[in-house]
């Protein structure tokens, strides 16, 4: 059957923020691999796509373009263009790049694996916020992989510009920054993003009964310049304290020494500090949410089986909206769920 005719009719939706031209890309490869379009048989020619579809030329061109490129449709001279690779069960290759290894951060992964489901290959590397690595992992893969999913949290300022340069040079169709918003995309990009500050300072208005019962807060903020915990924690932390007039401290880490006093507060975001102090709790007789108030940042499962407060994103929510972003080609700008979870440690 040839094809060029009205029968072959891709959908282009004008309203999305996908390339016209990728948009007929993923179409033609949909039906290549749904079996609409088999090996040998022969695409509509520029002028008949044009006419079927209503795009440009060029925008055609572009298209056809890309599809010879991954060798997807081969060009006969005099003839036209046809399907040239059977690409049933092909697998889109998706790079997921960390900024470092964490529980909550594998945690992200796995879930984003499981949400993609099995029609594609998704491969990790981990930066550990040098933008130097990051551009070195870019310059290496640009020309590998369909989609690339990036949280992009750096330790210094030096390499950054070329990092978030490198970021820009993927399409924005393959692009999803997970995790941090960064401002020099303006929304042109898939984002699942925190808000750092904002998170915190409703998060703690939500457990305001719970926080100003005690005498003072006090914040275990580590200074960290390998692996940095974002800043904003700590403005949206000091503004909850100015709000309601609330004496505050902000600590390092926990000693294994360190003077607990009753009716005292601790947000924690290590988990070694979190265990110091539980020892400290506990070899004192103090009683959790009572005498000493706990409340950690980021949830995990030994935190629920310990029974800690937390105030945490919801990571598989924001593992799932970047795969439905990408399975969907949507490029949505969202502020993922935050909540306080209370198991009446604080």
């Amino acid at each position: 059957m040839n094809i060029a005719t009205n029968y072959f009719k891709p959908s282009i939706d004008y309203q999305s923020r996908v390339p016209k031209y990728k948009q007929l890309v993923n179409c033609i490869i949909q039906k290549i691999d749904e079996g609409e379009l088999t090996l040998g048989e022969k695409l509509p020619s520029i002028n008949e796509m044009s006419k079927v579809t209503g795009l440009a030329k060029d925008t055609i061109v572009k298209a056809f373009t890309q599809l010879r490129e991954k060798k997807i449709i081969i060009a006969v001279v005099s003839k036209g263009y046809y399907v040239a690779k059977n690409i049933g069960g092909r697998k889109s290759k998706v790079l997921f790049v960390l900024n470092k290894l964490s529980s909550y951060k594998l945690k992200i992964y796995n879930c984003f694996v499981d949400s993609l489901g099995p029609h594609y290959q998704v491969d990790l590397s981990v930066f550990h916020y040098d933008p130097g690595v990051l551009s070195e992992i870019l310059i290496k893969n640009l020309e590998g992989y369909d989609y690339f999913v990036v949280m992009p949290h750096f330790n210094c300022n030096r390499g950054k510009e070329e990092a978030i340069k490198l970021l820009k040079s993927i399409p924005e169709d393959q692009l999803v920054l997970m995790d941090k918003y960064l401002p020099e995309f303006q929304g042109k990009v898939a984002c699942v993003f925190q808000d750092f500050g904002l998170d915190i300072i409703e998060s703690m208005e939500e457990a305001k009964e719970q926080f100003l019962k005690y005498n003072r807060l006090i914040l275990v903020f580590p200074p960290s310049t390998v692996c940095p915990y974002p800043e904003e924690i700590k403005m949206g932390f000091l503004s909850f304290c100015s709000n309601y007039g609330v004496e505050y401290e902000i600590i390092d880490e926990v000693l294994s020494d360190r003077e607990l006093i009753e009716k005292d507060a601790y947000m924690v975001i290590k988990e070694n500090d979190l265990v110091n102090l539980l020892h400290q709790v506990r070899g004192k007789q103090y009683v959790q949410g009572k005498d000493i108030g706990i409340v950690s940042y980021n949830d995990t499962a030994l935190k629920e089986l310990m029974e800690i407060s937390v105030l945490s994103t919801d990571f598989e929510v924001m593992a799932e909206s970047a795969a439905y972003m990408i399975q969907k080609q949507k490029i949505e700008t969202v502020q993922n769920y935050f909540r306080f979870i209370d198991r009446k440690s604080l």
